[in-house]
């Protein structure tokens, strides 16, 4: 992909993406996402209707008349985006990659929390972590991220989960909102992520596509594992190839689900062919 071509392609994502995040999203991630706390405003004269329990007895006693202590919302908030990059994200049945719903997820999000002022840091990872970015706020920023995301070359195409939180673990040293997207096609990342999830709050999106819920019978069909880059014949006319390799997929699918059910993590589920959107807006008014 050429520079032009890329930045074609970041302004399209950043025109959809922005839209969603303005429009959509904006006041659902405010209300589902708090700040740290309140904090000290100002002093105002008591009105009807106030609190007495917030009268600043001092300033009350040095003029002689009522006064309230105000106390908003501490917004600031930092947000990390946890990509996989491995090779099983190149796969779609349709024109649709599970690399483009992500990217597409990760920039609604990003926009998401640069309306809300909050930062925003991008680690991008395969069995190892391919690409770490640390949070800031501003549009440059997210364009920065969604260019990342759209044209990174990463060094290998297998997958460690494991490896990614427990580099992030390391470097966020205070409370972030943690969004992991991937397909989730994986394991062993349960007590990490156990851990990862007492500390912060952290959110799965998993994104996959319909042909790895059941395959087709199509007769013999040479396949390529994504990520070793092995070629092996499948007959998908076999029953009993078509109800393993479906199996497979409910495993991993029960795993992710139960890992970050048992961590008090939040989980969401979207098909390439699906709403992101709907399931997106689902989630956070759940939470709301």
């Amino acid at each position: 992909m050429n520079t032009k071509e890329l930045l074609k392609k970041v302004r399209k994502i950043e025109i959809k993406t922005r839209r969603l995040s303005n429009h959509v999203f904006g006041g659902e991630y405010h209300s589902t996402f708090k700040g740290r706390g309140m904090t000290f405003s100002e002093v105002r004269q008591y009105q009807f209707g106030d609190d007495v329990r917030s009268i600043d007895w001092n300033v009350t006693a040095r003029y002689n008349e009522p006064f309230v202590k105000v106390f908003e919302e501490e917004r600031e908030l930092t947000m990390m985006l946890v990509a996989d990059v491995s090779g099983s994200e190149f796969f779609g049945s349709t024109e649709t990659f599970k690399k483009d719903i992500i990217t597409e997820i990760a920039a609604t999000l990003a926009f998401s929390a640069t309306q809300n002022n909050d930062k925003i840091g991008l680690l991008l990872f395969s069995d190892e972590v391919e690409l770490y970015i640390p949070p800031k706020k501003g549009r440059s920023h997210v364009l920065r991220i969604i260019r990342e995301l759209l044209e990174f070359q990463p060094k290998s195409k297998q997958t460690d989960l494991s490896k990614a939180l427990k580099f992030l673990q390391n470097m966020m040293k205070k409370k972030a909102i943690v969004f992991i997207l991937s397909d989730f096609l994986t394991d062993e990342y349960q007590h990490t992520l156990k851990i990862m999830g007492n500390k912060h709050d952290v959110t799965g999106i998993r994104v996959y596509d319909k042909r790895e819920e059941e395959m087709p019978n199509v007769g013999m069909v040479q396949m390529q594992d994504e990520e070793t880059g092995e070629l092996i014949w499948v007959n998908t006319g076999s029953k009993s190839v078509r109800t393993s390799y479906a199996k497979y997929f409910r495993e991993r699918a029960d795993y992710f689900q139960q890992s970050f059910r048992v961590s008090g993590s939040g989980s969401i589920d979207t098909r390439t062919d699906e709403s992101y959107v709907k399931k997106l807006l689902g989630y956070f008014k759940q939470r709301g």
